[in-house]
């Protein structure tokens, strides 16, 4: 076991290695045991680095039998420990690294579903039709159309309803939270139409200028910093654990755009706890080894401190030297630093936005990473953007705000999205409840009994003396420690110090533990008028517990005899609600919603997003920075979806799927749908789930595909009965007329065009189920036509 080299540092790991293998050698030949293929890989490099040659890998005991005894073999062989065994010895890859811990690979939780998941449909709630505006959801009916039934979403119109089929969901999107005073379209009526096209130009006009932004960063050129051969891969072994998937992913991303010769300027966006401080780490590890500076900014000195431990103790025994920068440091060492920043002796500095003063001056200045970016205030965002234009910027986030999420959505900031939890992490159990006195002494005792801590969380100073005095009269038996902004450095460091060390049970603080903080052993947070909070605020400070493998308690306390805002009221509704791990992209989803997305250019935003809601609003401008990019070829028309009237019974049973609220976002998915192979495997996981398909979910699945075959042969409506079928064309236009009018003339029996420009198909479908299987075969037809 190599823990003593690890330990000391005095010796590199991997050379202690080395020599020990070649001592091995002498009598027995060697074998490495890596977790799998990748870290393998990894590990046969650092070694050959190390001077570990020849490497052979082996698949099997047989191979490994055949092996030289000079040879160093390298295998995928998942044990914990070593062993010497006659003619052979085994090191493995926790030997020399130390633990780690493995995640099981099934079961993940994609990225991509995210903001399906933030845009559920409850009924009452305002939703878009993009031909005939806003409406109120009022449910899921099931009414019968032609014969057969059929499930639709009932809307409610000023002066009438529509029922909308469920397979043409997609043709709705929300409105948004801020529903007063939002009067409801007129079926039929002018005025939508009126405005969608106008404020069609408004958004087209606004692409072009986002464009702009985006343009100039991508003509300016950036150095191009490449990882460093083999030191880089030695500094990603020592992370203790196994990176998820997610966050190879934006790892590889951050690594990408540092090679690419242009200023990147990407936004990570992970819950609270998910990792990614381990991708700045490594950005910041490429940059500081090519000779150039890295700073990375913080909103708190707390954060400052914790950010400084975790990169020094990464960066030991590494030739890289790092200063902090905050009010913890003192005034002789902070001048120092600047002195030192300024003649590149330091190459990364960890400090609040004392780093973004006018008389801080970097020698060359490389990466710059904004960690919980929606702290930092006008002045300071301003100051970023000066350094934006020639050096990289990785921001970092849970819960970002509306402006930067709307910005990445639209594409015009780069995106990455961590989803997957650690392993495992469990959710925290979130409660809204008005102020009770018993309820937080039962909560803080129960934690003090299992050896854990707690937060008391107010929202300001002067809340703090009372505070303290209650929890000395309710509950005595604990040991308080007081933290807030105010305090001189020294003493908040002490008791900051003296919390961490598990000197008190409880820590009575303001929101300045909101960011970073990483106390594994605090798991009850107690927060006092949870009213007077931000949405993202709670959403932050309840991730301060929970980060270990306990499970983690907090309690939003309202006052009991005060009625709340509605802003207030669903704020903390909306936080009890999102109690699953990962929910960060959610609320961000939510604050857009609630909040709007703000000031985008230095116009304000909120009012156009109210004509026609926040969705709409959203597709509408990502499809404008898409054709104003030319990633598409033109601006598609209006967004259109295939009728199919058929007389077959469309719906998911009840009796199949009982929850309302899980058929609906069923339908959703199916909406989105692009191809057969799709379509198989929503149909594979039904049966995975539900059970055996009814008949009725056969039919759907299969007006599904027939959906996608309309689109490409643009037709927009099918009336199919037992003689035959009616088809009509969008606009009453096909994409190929010549090769639909040969076909027609080659096979004068099948089909007649009706004056009104319609296609009548004469068949006899006896049954619904042939009815199907011939409209699809048509379909199929015209679709090749087309295509």
């Amino acid at each position: 076991d190599f823990a003593p080299e690890r330990v000391q540092g005095t010796l590199n790991v991997f050379d202690s290695v080395a020599s020990h293998i070649k001592f091995l050698q002498a009598k027995r030949r060697v074998l490495i045991g890596c977790w799998s293929l990748g870290s393998a890989e990894r590990m046969g490099g650092v070694l050959a680095d190390h001077g570990v040659t020849p490497i052979a890998p082996v698949a099997s005991w047989a191979e490994a039998q055949l092996l030289h005894q000079e040879a160093t073999g390298l295998a995928i062989l998942p044990v914990e420990y070593g062993f010497e065994a006659p003619g052979f010895a085994v090191i493995t890859e926790q030997d020399i690294l130390g633990d780690r811990l493995i995640r099981s690979r099934p079961g993940r939780k994609r990225a991509a579903n995210f903001i399906a998941e933030a845009t559920t449909l409850n009924p009452e709630d305002l939703v878009v039709h993009v031909d005939h505006g806003i409406g109120r959801y009022l449910g899921l009916k099931t009414i019968e159309a032609a014969g057969a039934p059929h499930d639709c979403l009932e809307i409610q119109y000023d002066g009438g309803k529509l029922f909308l089929p469920v397979e043409n969901i997609e043709l709705l999107s929300r409105y948004g939270s801020d529903a007063e005073g939002v009067q409801l379209d007129r079926l039929g009526g002018a005025g939508w139409q009126a405005r969608k096209a106008k404020l069609k130009n408004r958004i087209r006009d606004m692409a072009a200028q986002l464009i702009k932004v985006a343009a100039e960063r991508e003509l300016r050129s950036g150095p191009v910093i490449e990882a460093p051969h083999g030191v880089y891969e030695e500094f990603c072994a020592r992370f203790p654990y196994e990176e998820t998937e997610d966050q190879e992913k934006a790892i590889g991303d951050v690594v990408e755009d540092l090679v690419r010769g242009r200023p990147m300027d990407r936004l990570i966006c992970g819950d609270v706890g998910f990792g990614k401080t381990e991708v700045a780490l490594r950005a910041a590890f490429i940059v500081a080894m090519t000779g150039r500076q890295v700073a990375v900014v913080v909103p708190t000195t707390l954060l400052a401190r914790q950010h400084f431990k975790t990169f020094s103790e990464r960066f030991a025994g590494w030739p890289v030297k790092l200063r902090q920068l905050s009010r913890l440091v003192t005034p002789k060492d902070a001048a120092e630093t600047r002195t030192a920043l300024k003649d590149g002796i330091v190459d990364l500095v960890v400090g609040t936005h004392a780093l973004l003063a006018k008389s801080i001056e970097f020698r060359d200045l490389g990466l710059l990473v904004v960690d919980e970016e929606q702290h930092f205030g006008v002045a300071h965002k301003e100051r970023l953007k000066q350094l934006r234009a020639e050096v990289h910027v990785l921001t970092l986030t849970a819960t970002p705000i509306p402006r930067t999420l709307q910005l990445a959505l639209s594409g015009v900031k780069e995106l990455s999205i961590i989803a997957t939890p650690p392993i495992d992490r469990l959710a925290v159990r979130t409660f809204v409840a008005p102020f009770d006195p018993v309820t937080v002494r039962e909560a803080l005792l129960r934690e003090h009994y299992r050896g854990g801590q707690s937060f008391y969380v107010c929202p300001r100073i002067a809340d703090l003396g009372e505070a303290e005095e209650f929890l000395k009269l309710t509950v005595p038996e604990v040991k308080i420690g007081i933290a807030h902004g105010q305090m001189p450095p020294t003493r908040l460091e002490d008791i900051m110090s003296a919390f961490y060390d598990g000197k008190f049970d409880v820590l009575l603080s303001t929101p300045i533990v909101e960011s970073g903080l990483d106390i594994p052993t605090a798991n009850t947070m107690i927060i006092h008028r949870a009213d007077m909070f931000g949405l993202a605020q709670l959403y932050q400070l309840r991730g301060r517990i929970g980060r270990s493998k306990a499970r983690a308690y907090a309690y939003l306390t309202v006052p009991p005899n005060r009625t709340l805002t509605a802003n207030a009221d669903r704020r903390l509704k909306v936080l009890q609600a999102l109690d699953s791990l990962g929910a960060g992209f959610s609320l961000a989803s939510h604050d857009l919603d609630i909040r709007g997305a703000g000031n985008l250019l230095g116009e304000e935003q909120s009012g156009q997003v109210r004509e026609v809601g926040i969705e709409l609003y959203q597709d509408m401008l990502e499809e404008a920075v898409a054709s104003l990019r030319g990633t598409i070829a033109t601006e598609t028309d209006e967004a259109w979806s295939p009728q199919i009237n058929a007389g077959t019974a469309v719906l998911i049973p009840e009796s199949f799927v009982t929850d309302l609220n899980v058929r609906l976002a069923l339908y959703r998915r199916l909406a989105d749908i692009e191809d057969d192979a799709a379509i198989e495997s929503f149909a594979a996981e039904l049966i995975d789930r539900f059970g055996p398909l009814p008949a009725e979910v056969h039919t759907l699945l299969k007006i599904v595909a027939i959906k996608r075959l309309c689109r490409i042969a643009h037709v927009e409506k099918i009336d199919a009965g037992p003689k035959g079928a009616v088809i009509s064309f969008r606009k009453n236009e096909f994409p190929k007329p010549e090769k639909l009018i040969g076909w027609l003339a080659a096979h004068p029996t099948l089909a007649k065009v009706r004056p009104d420009q319609k296609l009548f198909f004469s068949r006899t479908w006896a049954t619904p189920e042939e009815r199907l299987a011939g409209i699809y075969q048509t379909l199929g037809k015209l679709a090749e036509l087309a295509a």
